[in-house]
């Protein structure tokens, strides 16, 4: 069926920040149209422009006044870890109260916790919490949202998060896009003698098992010191290549270890964190397509310096935002207040962070016919109640987010 959306206020096309892959964008690449209107069916974008231009043939297909309403492309959240079970509200008040990250760990807390808590939790237990976290992201405008298992840490309990995750994905289709990461390389449990082991024994097997069920979009694996190693990584991205499998990274959070230089050399979907990034691995991202993805609420969550956006962007990267929403790094769902608290210290203008979560963000997952409005992509998109694009950032935590028609 064909919809006609008319009146708009403003309608963000992106357009130009599409011509530019993304990079080396200005504020006025944000495509705004003035008093306009779009059509589209069920699966393409047929015609976007001023409403006084409208072609006579859409005049009497289905329409809509959305006076009072601002039109972007669809809001994209690449990089959460929402499945998890247990509660760590206690630990982040210990961290303001002076207690460090090492001394939580060292009583139980942190991730081996949440890994305790979620094997805990049945599979219908973690999908109705998963499904309450995914509807609330949904509420703020986005409409897809990239979820990553990680919290089992053994075989059983990994096999039953990425199922849990193709069922959900399964639910909400096609008003909400879930893409399944494969993160069972999140950390090494203490029952493993090295990370090896642990990719031996689980990681490989597993993803060999899934591969087949057409249910992993993307692996992922947590490249860092004292967690896994190139050799990990490296040979996880050649058994997922063999797989047909698409790469991602957790690359560069806490030392410059060259994880973004590899995720550009296996052409993974993105390289995620990149606080402590060098200069040689943002010559690399320049020459790729792996699009670079911050998290900036990790850092304001966890008291850490933000990665260094603006060197990277002047450089010419593909730069996406995402939450990095999980339980104990960054308890925050809302991609847009976390795009908007961060944009001034980040340095970017509004095309950079309207891109960061929508046109960037969807190429950091693969859907790379989504992100702007024009004839030809998807119709996916995200709607404000709002006069103008400049009042959605300027109201920090405001939800100006309404559903479609």
């Amino acid at each position: 069926m064909i919809k006609v959306y008319r009146h708009l206020n403003q309608l963000v096309t992106l357009s130009p920040c599409l011509q530019k892959d993304g990079r080396h964008l200005l504020p006025e690449d944000l495509g705004i149209i003035e008093s306009a209107a779009v059509v589209f069916d069920d699966h393409s974008i047929l015609w976007a422009g001023s409403d006084d231009q409208l072609p006579t043939e859409y005049s009497k297909e289905k329409s809509f006044n959305l006076t009072g309403h601002v039109l972007t492309p669809e809001i994209v959240d690449s990089h959460t870890h929402l499945i998890f079970g247990g509660d760590r509200s206690s630990e982040y008040a210990d961290r303001l109260n002076g207690t460090s990250y090492e001394e939580i760990a060292k009583r139980g807390g942190g991730i081996l916790f949440t890994m305790k808590e979620t094997n805990a939790a049945s599979p219908d237990e973690l999908f109705q919490k998963a499904c309450e976290r995914i509807e609330r992201i949904h509420s703020y405008g986005v409409g897809s949202i990239e979820i990553k298992s990680g919290y089992g840490l053994n075989y059983a309990k990994e096999k039953a998060l990425s199922l849990i995750i193709d069922r959900l994905k399964k639910k909400y289709a096609p008003k909400i896009q879930i893409r399944n990461t494969f993160l069972a390389a999140h950390d090494v449990p203490k029952s493993f003698a090295s990370s090896a082991d642990y990719m031996k024994e689980v990681v490989f097997p597993l993803l060999t098992e899934l591969a087949p069920l057409d249910v992993i979009d993307a692996v992922d694996i947590f490249h860092e010191k004292n967690y896994f190693t190139t050799e990990d990584t490296e040979a996880l991205f050649s058994h997922a290549r063999s797989l047909g499998i698409s790469r991602k990274l957790h690359a560069d959070e806490l030392n410059d270890n060259h994880g973004a230089e590899i995720a550009a050399r296996f052409h993974c979907l993105s390289a995620d964190h990149l606080l402590k990034i060098s200069d040689s691995s943002i010559e690399a991202l320049k020459k790729s397509q792996t699009v670079a993805t911050l998290l900036p609420g990790t850092a304001f969550f966890i008291g850490k310096p933000l990665a260094p956006a603006r060197r990277m962007l002047d450089a010419g990267l593909k730069l996406a935002l995402a939450s990095d929403f999980n339980p104990g790094s960054c308890h925050c769902d809302n991609l847009l207040l976390i795009a908007s608290v961060s944009a001034q210290q980040l340095k970017l203008n509004q095309a950079e962070l309207w891109t960061a979560i929508t046109l960037n963000a969807a190429h950091a997952l693969g859907l790379h016919s989504q992100g702007a409005i024009q004839a030809g992509l998807n119709p996916r998109f995200t709607l404000f109640k709002t006069e103008t694009l400049s009042q959605v950032t300027y109201s920090w935590g405001r939800n100006l987010s309404v559903s479609l028609p």
